[in-house]
């Protein structure tokens, strides 16, 4: 029998979008005693919540999401728990991975950080945390990616890029510098300006896309090989990205 697991976030009246993206409004147009029927209205942008990130999100010639085939955002693949090597701000590299979990080419990887239980959603909510002091990868591990010819990968996190490889390192000058003590480097050492959000930027140009913002039950599959991963966006013509739902297929 096939059990499925959860690892989607939450969408709701607390989720919130990417720093400096609007937040979701979620509202009633018609009610049940007035309208005889119930129906509500959201207004969103797709970087809220768990999501898949298309190659259009940051390359103009990009697929959209309508034309990602669906054989490639399902497959075999495994949940990778780094939350016990690498801490807030810290940079993550493929030996995290591969010291915990065999890897093979074409699978679907999902790096766990532990940072989904600081999520808007979460019991343990913490804005400043969740957004701003995630670990993240480089240039070392993006072209280990590449390399694997993975289907997709996802995050635990509100960016597969490392938080302070792009514009927040000048929105949070505190934060940057906070991370630049805990990584022992400067941000532009560790983040040269050809690499700015490369995750995003060269990745995308290869089609390998990705999943942010993964949580609900991932905590009960770390450092397991799945028989299958799913993420399921809608059908979205012209979209650069889309909300998702990602379910791992167990055969019991």
């Amino acid at each position: 029998m096939t059990r499925l697991v959860d690892l989607s976030q939450e969408f709701g009246m607390r989720t919130q979008g990417y720093v400096n993206y609007p937040a979701p409004k979620i509202y009633y147009i018609k009610h049940l005693i007035s309208h005889g029927v119930v129906a509500q209205m959201v207004e969103t942008s797709m970087h809220t919540g768990t999501h898949l990130d298309g190659p259009l999100h940051f390359i103009s010639n990009g697929r959209d999401i309508a034309s990602i085939p669906l054989e490639r955002l399902y497959g075999p693949g495994v949940i990778v728990d780094i939350s016990d090597t690498v801490g807030a701000y810290e940079i993550y590299k493929p030996k995290h991975i591969t010291e915990k979990v065999e890897v093979r080419k074409g699978d679907i990887l999902i790096v766990h950080t532990g940072y989904h239980h600081y999520s808007p959603e979460a019991p343990g909510a913490d804005e400043l945390k969740y957004f701003l002091e995630q670990p993240g990868p480089a240039r070392e591990f993006a072209e280990w990616a590449l390399e694997m010819e993975l289907r997709w990968m996802g995050v635990d996190a509100p960016s597969m890029d490392h938080p302070m490889n792009g514009p927040l390192r000048y929105l949070q000058p505190d934060h940057a510098k906070k991370c630049e003590g805990l990584i022992k480097m400067t941000l532009d050492q560790a983040f040269p300006p050809e690499d700015k959000n490369i995750i995003h930027f060269k990745l995308f140009r290869s089609e390998l896309q990705h999943v942010e913002n993964i949580g609900g039950e991932i905590d009960k599959l770390l450092n397991q090989r799945v028989p299958a991963i799913g993420a399921f966006p809608f059908k979205f013509s012209g979209g650069e990205s889309a909300l998702c739902r990602v379910v791992a297929f167990l055969e019991d």
